[in-house]
């Protein structure tokens, strides 16, 4: 809304200093600040309303060390998280871009779905929460949204490449690419870096190309689905989701900057991609609300993000990597959501498999998901989110690399 002001008094009142706002970069560093404060001023203010309701997390026994020490923890805490980015950006973005739509889309929307899981488990003494098919049905929802306004709204655009011809003088003549309606993607690794989503239906026969979004959705669908449910699994222990997916967002705010930027994409031969700087603002917003909820979720936490936090992170990292076209770099990008989420896989399935075949069930992992097993080797917490976070920033440092190395 500020953005819309200060452009008002920019061009009526010329006043010194409005035009400012319409630098991305300024309106970036406003709404960390603002998130900043705004999660550590009043997320103690909600932390305190929490424990007054006695809004606390009820820990099942896993036999960890400390863990019922927690018993009684506030919980969704991911009002914080929520609240601290939203305030900025309605503040200082600009809510008519189609991208930032989507993302408030999401956040509100992931916030609903884990709220009512963790109202339910609360407030009803379920600890199962809300049943998985309807969680799953909510994902598989947000994914048809996502992705079906990405493939059909006409402001969801990539830009050609400009190419060069040869004149009747004999003259080199530059010739600027122009914005299309295309589904395509950058391969990391790959020299011919470019995936069109429709040659996934093109083979079947001629003219199939209108109906490539029977291919794009469904991916859509399985990337939010999986990366919400990852950033649930990996919600654990204190610190670890928020950390980890500090990182992750912070490194998808460089492709916002470098796909948004006609110059950068060019010299990195990446797609320009037309009115996604504008994501910047809501990426800095959503990163400062991590850092302002960790001053009170790291060891030992006063607060816990729920349900209600986890799948909201998740759902608005899979948005974002799909927007920038980097869905392909999700499994190294998100690197500590995919063990944690294998991990999970790999131990009901092989445990399964055994029992089927020797009568008894074996695991792989002392305790999965996979920051348990470490806590069951009795590594302390401190040391496990940590570590985690080291290998989250060197995946993230890899994923960057993959601009430039092919």
């Amino acid at each position: 809304m500020l953005y819309y002001l200060f452009e008002y008094l920019e061009n009526q009142y010329q006043l010194p200093g409005a035009s400012l706002f319409q630098f991305q970069t300024f309106r970036a560093g406003m709404a960390v600040l603002f998130s900043l404060l705004i999660a550590m001023v009043y997320g103690k203010r909600i932390i305190l309303f929490l424990q007054k309701k006695q809004i606390g997390e009820s820990i099942r026994d896993l036999g960890l060390a400390g863990q019922q020490q927690k018993a009684g923890t506030p919980t969704m805490g991911g009002l914080i998280i929520i609240m601290s980015t939203l305030l900025p950006v309605l503040l200082f973005a600009d809510i008519k871009n189609i991208y930032i739509i989507l993302l408030i889309v999401t956040t509100v929307w992931m916030g609903i779905i884990g709220f009512v899981d963790d109202y339910i488990k609360i407030f009803k003494k379920d600890k199962k929460g809300l049943k998985g098919r309807f969680k799953v049905m909510g994902q598989v929802g947000l994914g048809l949204i996502v992705g079906a306004v990405l493939y059909f709204h006409p402001e969801v655009t990539i830009k050609e490449k400009d190419t060069t011809r040869i004149t009747e003088n004999f003259k080199v003549e530059r010739v600027f690419g122009q914005d299309i309606k295309a589904m395509r993607t950058n391969v990391p690794f790959f020299k011919n870096n470019e995936l069109d989503y429709a040659d996934w239906i093109t083979w079947a026969g001629d003219g199939l190309e209108d109906y490539a979004w029977l291919i794009f959705i469904p991916v859509v669908i399985l990337i939010v689905t999986a990366v919400s449910n990852g950033a649930n699994l990996t919600d654990g222990i204190d610190g670890l989701a928020a950390g980890s997916s500090a990182i992750i967002v912070l490194t998808l705010g460089i492709f916002a900057l470098v796909s948004g930027n006609i110059q950068f994409s060019d010299y990195l031969d990446i797609f320009y991609i037309p009115r996604v700087g504008e994501l910047l603002i809501f990426i800095a917003a959503f990163v400062g609300a991590l850092v302002g909820f960790l001053w009170y979720n790291t060891y030992p936490a006063q607060v816990f993000m729920g349900d209600t936090g986890s799948l909201t992170i998740g759902g608005v990292i899979a948005v974002i990597a799909i927007i920038v076209r980097k869905e392909l770099l999700i499994p190294l990008l998100c690197g500590i959501f995919f063990a944690e989420s294998l991990s999970v896989m790999l131990q009901v399935g092989y445990f399964k498999h055994t029992k089927r075949k020797y009568g008894e069930g074996k695991r792989i992992f002392l305790m999965a998901p996979l920051h348990h097993h470490y806590q069951k080797k009795l590594y302390h917490e401190s040391k496990i989110v940590t570590r985690f976070w080291i290998i989250g920033i060197l995946l993230a440092i890899v994923s960057i690399v993959t601009l430039k190395v092919r």
